[in-house]
């Protein structure tokens, strides 16, 4: 036991502090952004929103994403991380804290567009700003470590979002959102100045190349796409489904969706650690990510047995831990081709481009067609993200650029 202790604790040296800085700032935040999971519920059970209109405005969620990646990637390679960091964050805050006092359809999708536009800035942003502070040896562990942070906040947050509306409602998950967007604020102005923190990795391509001619690229980015878009049913169509279909609690299901990130917090790290020193590639580690993805909704139509939500979570999580470091780990490797403030905000806008049409395909379809159908559908569009990543491989190791 204490070996097993010590390598999983040798797993995290070598990041630089800056690093750890950060996944601290990100853990603050993620923790706070507890409404995410429970929106679709807020929307139709608070608000008395109906379930399609409920996708409309998730579709409104994702157009803000992908306004705020495109722009923050923009305003990164202009004016620097730390500045749009820093605006993002504290933006963000008193957003949240105003979203709850919108009252109609019209003013929900109009603000639900403005907070995520706002927020979504942030993330190109530090994906610059993690690239900056770590080694190139250490850079696919410096993501596992942001995501650790992201999915530690994200297991914290639905467990105690759950008991807040319970207790208070869901008008408290609003207040706590923005604080702590606020003091993630605070934190970042004190440790990460640039006067102060000092950058690792300070390579500039001085003959850029765009990301709009990188073929490759573009083929990865269509698999992400599609990658993120039957993942995202997890936080929109999945809660639904297991308050309408299984008849769980809204703490039930934040404890559920809370075993995501306590799986990753307990094994993503030593699994990403023994992958690194392995003969496996980037492309090949996210295709198997993406694998699992599809049959942890695959298993949902096998059997009405409570237990296979706990199975779907579980091989989810597995195929999430892979599948997004090693993908991540690939967009920052292959950035270093052009600016890198566009290519990282391409790969998040694979994510937010997925928003726009996953969470409200998901909506209608359940609501429509059920959720054995929508289940196989997304399935079927995991498959085609599947042939992309290995028609993607076979390119790469054509030109030499398999890694």
């Amino acid at each position: 036991m204490k070996k097993l202790y010590t390598n999983y604790i040798n797993t995290f040296k070598g990041l630089s502090t800056e690093v750890w800085w950060l996944a601290l700032i990100t853990f603050i935040n993620r923790s706070g952004t507890m409404i995410i999971p429970f929106l679709s519920l807020y929307l139709r059970e608070d608000m008395e929103i109906s379930q399609t209109n409920v996708g409309w405005v998730m579709t409104c969620f994702g157009l803000g994403s992908v306004a705020g990646a495109w722009l923050g990637g923009k305003l990164t390679d202009k004016i620097g991380y730390y500045k749009v960091m820093v605006r993002s964050l504290l933006s963000t805050g008193f957003l949240f804290i105003g979203l709850q006092f919108l009252d109609t359809f019209a003013q929900i999708c109009i603000g639900i567009f403005l907070v995520m536009t706002v927020a979504d800035t942030f993330r190109p942003a530090m994906y610059v700003a993690m690239s900056v502070y770590s080694k190139p040896e250490n850079k696919t562990r410096s993501v596992t470590l942001i995501r650790l942070a992201i999915n530690l906040g994200f297991s914290a947050g639905p467990a105690i979002g759950g008991l807040i509306i319970a207790t208070i409602g869901y008008s408290g998950l609003f207040w706590v959102d923005g604080i702590t967007c606020i003091l993630a604020t605070l934190l970042l102005v004190s440790v990460l100045n640039p006067r102060k923190a000092k950058a690792v990795d300070t390579d500039v391509n001085e003959n850029p190349i765009s990301v709009n001619k990188d073929k490759p690229y573009w083929i990865f980015f269509a698999a992400m796409v599609l990658f993120a878009f039957i993942f995202m049913q997890y936080f929109s169509t999945m809660p639904l489904y297991y308050k309408d279909i299984h008849l769980l609690s809204e703490p039930e299901i934040g404890y559920l969706l809370g075993l995501n990130g306590l799986i990753i917090f307990l094994i993503e790290m030593p699994i990403i650690a023994w992958l690194e020193n392995s003969n496996y590639t980037k492309i090949g580690l996210t295709l198997f990510g993406l694998a699992l993805t599809i049959l942890s909704l695959f298993v949902l139509n096998i059997t009405p047995w409570l237990g296979i939500l706990v199975i779907g979570i579980v091989l989810m999580t597995i195929g999430e831990m892979i599948g997004f470091p090693m993908s991540n780990a690939f967009a920052m490797h292959r950035s270093k081709r052009g600016k890198q403030g566009e290519y990282l905000a391409m790969y998040v806008m694979a994510f937010s481009i997925a928003s726009i049409f996953s969470h409200n395909a998901g909506l209608q379809m359940s609501a429509y067609l059920g959720y054995e159908f929508t289940w196989y559908f997304m399935c079927a569009l995991g498959v085609v993200g599947v042939l992309l990543l290995v028609y993607l491989k076979r390119i790469l190791k054509k030109n030499n650029e398999l890694y």
